[in-house]
Parts: C-alpha cells; structure tokens; sequence
C-alpha cells in the first residue's frame, strides 16, 4: 500500500502518517519525489483497513500496490531512483561504466591498469577479491590483501571501487573497505545476505541470478529495500540457455522491462555472457541501445595470464575502442559518458 501526501505537506503531518503506520504493526518507507511525498506501507499479512489513514491531514490518496515487488514498483515511486557511489550517479543521462579484471591477482595489476582506465574515463574500478569458484582448486581471491591494494589504488587515483561480498560472515570486513558492494549470480537467492547488505547502507550492485526470472530479480531487490536500503543498481549478465555459441545468454529485452515496471537503474555485464572477448564489444553497444544506464566490463592488462576470466576479459586498448565508440553513440540516445 501506498500513502500519497499533498505536495505542501510539512514534516509533521508526514511524521503523523509514519507513526500511525507504525502503531498499526506495520513498517512506513518514506519515498521523496519530485511531484509528491508517499509511504510506503509493508509488514502486514492481511489487508490493511485504509480508513484509520485516509483521514490523516494532508493524505490526499490511498493506493494498492499490486506488483508483488511493493518498494521496487515504479507504481511505488514514478520517478527514476538515483543511486551514488561517490560522484558517479546511476540511473541519470550519463552511461557509468564500471571496469576492471576478474580478481585483483597483484599490486602491480591494479596500478598498472588502474591508470589506463581512469585515463579512458572509468570512475569506479571492480575487482574481485573473495571469489566463488565452481571448483574449489581455482584461485579463491586475495582476500583483505586484495580489499587493501583496492583501497591503495582509491587513494592514489580517486576512483572508487565496487567487489563482491560472498556472505555474511565477510560482509562487515568488504562493507568496510568497499564503496559499493556487489552481489553476484550465485548469491542472487542468498536472502540472509541480502538482508544483512541492506542494513550497510552501502550501495549495492545486484546481479541477476544465472536461472532468475524478471520478477525473482526484482523481488531479490525488494529483500534490499525492506531493510530501508534504496541504493541499489541492478545488473543484467546473461541466463543460462540452450545456446552453445555463448556462454550465457545475455538477456537485453529485460533492459526496457525493468524501465517500464521499476524505478531502479539498471546495467549490463557484458563479459560474462559474451566468455570470448571478441563478442565483449557488440554485445555491449547492444545492452547501451536498449537502454541500459551502464556497462561493467572485465579488463586485464594480460589477459592470457589471467588467473580468472582470461578468455573473456577485454585488452585495455580494446576497452578503450569502447569507450570510443560509446561517445559516439552515445548523444544519439540522448545520453551522454
């Protein structure tokens, strides 16, 4: 359920409403917007008389939500969600794009291509540092090593850095180091976890899982967002098909649906889709027509001694090809890098 204030309502009236909301047993989101103040209303098991709040000062309308996704619902919030990490904003005209290697595998890696990315116009850099494996004999990840050569890099260069947390159990160790956490595929159904990264207030980077339908991706996000954590930007990275010629299949007619029927900011992960890095490219200038509010892309300074994700992960120079073509497509759209 929805409260919609008056435009002119006061602090008060709307303190009011969240504490009538609140005597009733149940739990008010309050969701500022450019035309209108409204509360959400979540935490009953039944319906919810409508009077005891129709009544109240300043409420001008009730609404049922009926998307089974009540805070991600655009029925929720018309207007776009921006989401900040830093002075980066998702969701806006501007097309983010997040890059960086598979695995933070050394000092030297993250220096060395740190430069070049920023130089091609990256803000905020992704590298993994806790990595689940299918086999459990591939390289696992630096761990805090990785977290404090990040953290290094961020100091050196500016740019902010988004990784991977795993579980809870190494949530407040990332959450400290981190500026905005990702939860990958495999994690997706994880709700303990996202549970746990909603309480952070840290901005969160949410994959869709490998098998996930539209509405259990959104509804990954709704466990986010009922913990009063808003900043959340989803990531579209492929599901898994018949289709032998890629390794996933990326997805991109989920781009404008989740437009239509959700205020979040959406972007693609291009790579893990693509596994060869000469698909990487198309299917990015693909995901950015359809929509999407940025890219996140693997690139590695020697991608042929990877440590993960070698075949997929871009050359810098091919990255930059990309970020080449995407300032020229990019006005067409009527948007801008």
């Amino acid at each position: 359920m929805l409260v919609v204030m008056s435009q002119s309502a006061g602090q008060e009236n709307i303190d009011n409403v969240i504490q009538t909301i609140k005597q009733a047993g149940l739990v008010p989101h309050c969701i500022p917007g450019s035309i209108r103040t409204a509360i959400g209303v979540t935490g009953n098991t039944g319906a919810i008389d409508t009077e005891r709040f129709s009544t109240l000062p300043d409420v001008i309308q009730i609404i049922r939500v009926t998307a089974p996704y009540k805070l991600v619902s655009r029925e929720t919030k018309p207007d776009n969600t921006l989401v900040k990490v830093g002075n980066t904003v998702f969701g806006d005209k501007q097309i983010q794009i997040i890059a960086g290697p598979c695995s933070v595998e050394s000092r030297e890696q993250m220096k060395k291509l740190s430069g070049r990315l920023q130089k091609a116009g990256v803000k905020i850099l992704r590298g993994g540092v806790f990595k689940p494996r299918t086999s459990p004999y591939d390289f696992q990840g630096l761990g805090e090593k990785g977290l404090e050569i990040l953290a290094e890099v961020r100091e050196s260069t500016g740019m902010h850095f988004v990784t991977e947390v795993v579980d809870t159990e190494k949530l407040p160790l990332v959450a400290r180091y981190a500026d905005m956490l990702q939860i990958g595929a495999r994690n997706m159904h994880h709700y303990s976890l996202l549970r746990a990264v909603g309480k952070t207030g840290k901005s969160i980077l949410l994959k869709r899982g490998i098998s996930a339908t539209l509405e259990e991706f959104l509804m990954a996000a709704e466990y986010i967002m009922l913990e009063g954590n808003y900043n959340i930007v989803l990531c579209e990275r492929g599901v898994r098909t018949f289709a032998q010629h890629t390794r996933f299949t990326l997805d991109i007619s989920i781009i404008p649906t989740i437009k239509k029927l959700s205020h979040l900011p959406i972007i693609v992960d291009p790579s893990h889709p693509a596994g060869i890095r000469n698909k990487v490219i198309p299917l990015s200038l693909g995901a950015i027509g359809a929509g999407a509010d940025g890219l996140i892309v693997e690139v590695h300074p020697d991608p042929e001694k990877a440590l993960s994700d070698g075949s997929q992960s871009l050359y810098p120079k091919q990255f930059e090809q990309l970020m080449k073509k995407l300032h020229i497509i990019a006005p067409a759209l009527d948007r801008n890098m």
